[in-house]
């Protein structure tokens, strides 16, 4: 257990240390933006209690938002994103089938599984986020077109960033 609480903590580290000085000033014309450090939450374990995975989801965002000054923005998505997560794997896990709780990694649930996964719950963060930084129901499209492109640059670092760290484990 302490070894996992170790590892989350360097994985939020590292992520939001990319994120911060790295990706930040990486995008597309303002159309795809990437959010790598949504990675931290998809990976938390399955057996992580609800409220520690909303605040650890709420800080996160908080911590991106203090080096974007986006006044929440990104703590309001990664909240949103806390709970489609939750959602997801009440939906899509049997959790009587794991031994030892196993987290959501591509190593231990598939490929198609967690590209499944990080594709809805990335999608969900991202049109939370341009939504309510857009605030217009009239730029409905640019929100759209922003958020898929956003998601499928997101979704390749998250599977590039899952392959370097690759796993097979056994379910």
């Amino acid at each position: 257990m302490g070894t996992a609480i170790l590892i989350n903590i360097i994985r939020f580290f590292l992520l939001i240390c990319v994120q911060v000085f790295l990706l930040k000033n990486i995008g597309y014309y303002n159309l795809a933006s990437p959010f790598l450090y949504i990675l931290f939450i998809l990976l938390l374990p399955f057996k992580i209690p609800n409220g520690l995975l909303f605040l650890l989801a709420f800080l996160t965002g908080l911590t991106v938002d203090v080096f974007y000054d986006t006044l929440g923005l990104n703590a309001a998505a990664c909240t949103v994103l806390a709970f489609v997560r939750v959602v997801f794997i009440s939906v899509t896990v049997q959790r009587d089938g794991f031994d030892n709780e196993p987290d959501p990694s591509l190593g231990i649930m598939g490929f198609r599984w967690f590209i499944f996964y990080a594709i809805i719950l990335t999608f969900f963060h991202h049109l939370v986020l341009f939504s309510f930084e857009t605030f217009r129901f009239s730029e409905f499209g640019y929100i759209l077109i922003r958020t898929i492109l956003s998601s499928i640059f997101t979704v390749l670092l998250i599977v590039l960033a899952e392959f370097v760290f690759f796993r097979k484990k056994v379910r």
